[in-house]
């Protein structure tokens, strides 16, 4: 079944349209309350009253999960950019206010505060100049709560029920080298085939070696000569080709001189959680600069 829209027949408001977008990016009913500071039955009236609108059923239940259905699916390819572009008008109108000033101070993992947020931060110095940027660069969680950060962009989903997340996309991680590892160690003929290879590793506890064989790779202490927590050194050390490393394809697709390797690697899934606290949403500069986030980082 397809929708043949007509937008000037059709009574709706923003609200329904946002609360059916959140729905469908949070995944739950529940967890798209969350994101927008709704009630559970609020959002499900807006979702109901957009359904009756439409005349469509737009969401499954199968078991616990809601799942597209065929006019749902149309409906999100159509409103989507909808929602982009209410963001970019939000964005635009509020940065041409130059009154919007303070300090805004953003928890972010060294890797991403490195090689993801620079040209974000430029934007933001042109869209706000009076608003001072603090970067909290930890690979630990901030406790917004406790106002160690005002946002934070993490790679797990929040469980604190004052905090509001929104899950901007999922990126993914593989296997890489530099053409000097390549030169000097080879590269290892199959995923099986890792006896001599060398990895870096975070830390020397067991967990990486076992968390890497859940994806089809399996290491022992042997393959490991070179350890460090912070993963921008690690990542460094990939570069000059002293090891292979496991990296994002965000960060991996900007660094020139490293191939993915292994392609038989079972990808690492790396979501991309922003999150601010619930009180601080309502601030107009903590709002400015997360829309921004959400902006580029989608």
């Amino acid at each position: 079944m397809q929708i043949c829209m007509d937008w000037r027949s059709i009574s709706f408001d923003w609200n329904q349209v946002r609360g059916f977008l959140a729905t469908v990016e949070e995944g739950s009913l529940s967890a798209a309350a969350r994101a927008l500071g709704l009630t559970q039955p609020t959002l499900g009236r807006q979702v109901a009253g957009l359904e009756a609108a439409l005349g469509v059923t737009l969401f499954e239940r199968i078991g616990k999960t809601l799942v597209l259905t065929g006019p749902g699916l149309e409906l999100l390819e159509q409103t989507r950019a909808m929602g982009e572009a209410a963001s970019r008008i939000s964005l635009t109108a509020t940065g041409q206010s130059q009154t919007i000033a303070g300090h805004v101070r953003l928890s972010v993992s060294d890797s991403f505060a490195a090689y993801i947020l620079p040209p974000i931060m430029a934007r933001l110095a042109r869209i706000a100049p009076g608003i001072i940027a603090e970067v909290v660069v930890s690979n630990a969680l901030s406790d917004l709560r406790r106002r160690e950060a005002d946002i934070a962009i993490r790679h797990v989903r929040p469980t604190e029920p004052d905090l509001i997340a929104r899950l901007i996309r999922t990126d993914h991680a593989h296997l890489y080298a530099a053409p000097a590892y390549i030169r000097r160690h080879g590269l290892p003929a199959s995923i099986d085939d890792t006896e001599g290879a060398l990895f870096v590793g975070v830390d020397q506890s067991p967990a990486m070696i076992d968390y890497l064989a859940t994806h089809g790779l399996h290491l022992t202490p042997k393959n490991f000569r070179f350890y460090c927590e912070n993963i921008v050194v690690g990542w460094e050390m990939v570069k000059q080709g002293l090891a292979i490393g496991v990296m994002s394809e965000d960060i991996a697709g900007r660094t020139e001189g490293v191939t993915r390797i292994l392609p038989e690697f079972t990808p690492i899934q790396v979501p991309v959680w922003l999150t601010t606290h619930r009180e601080l949403h309502t601030s107009a500069r903590i709002r400015l600069v997360y829309d921004l986030l959400a902006e580029e980082l989608r």
